[in-house]
């Protein structure tokens, strides 16, 4: 048992320590001028992100958004106003959400755009009957 334990905190141990050797942020504020969350990485990198593309901070004011603190070791940013969280690793991947949240803004688009071609598809599909019925699973 508590061999098992040492390796398991090992191994969190080196996960942890993998986290730490990549880009952290040193700083945060809000750019009211060009509406961005700035974020200051220990690797000199400056990132501007619109509050308006990241879950959480999409409907937030500027007085909202002036309070930011950098968690610990720079993996996170709080936004104690709004109780939002941004994980630093994954802004640096470019996800700005959770998964459900980041598939709803990325399906808009299609689902928004008009065209002829989507129109005309939309009546041949009616004069088919519509959409076809989803099979029910036994």
């Amino acid at each position: 048992m508590v061999e098992t334990t040492t390796k398991l905190f090992e191994e969190a141990k080196a996960r942890g320590d993998d986290r730490l050797r990549g880009p952290r942020a040193e700083s945060a504020h809000y750019d009211a001028g060009r509406n961005r969350v700035i974020v200051r990485l220990t690797t000199g990198v400056e990132i501007g992100l619109a509050p308006k593309d990241m879950e959480g901070l999409h409907d937030a004011s500027a007085d909202d958004l002036k309070v930011i603190e950098v968690e610990p070791f720079g993996l996170g940013i709080h936004f104690p106003r709004l109780d939002a969280d941004l994980y630093v690793p994954v802004l640096l991947e470019g996800v700005l959400g959770s998964k459900r949240w980041m598939a709803a803004r990325l399906g808009k688009p299609g689902g928004d755009s008009r065209s002829e071609a989507k129109a005309a598809a939309s009546r041949a599909n009616g004069k088919r009957g519509g959409r076809p019925r989803k099979a029910a699973h036994s």
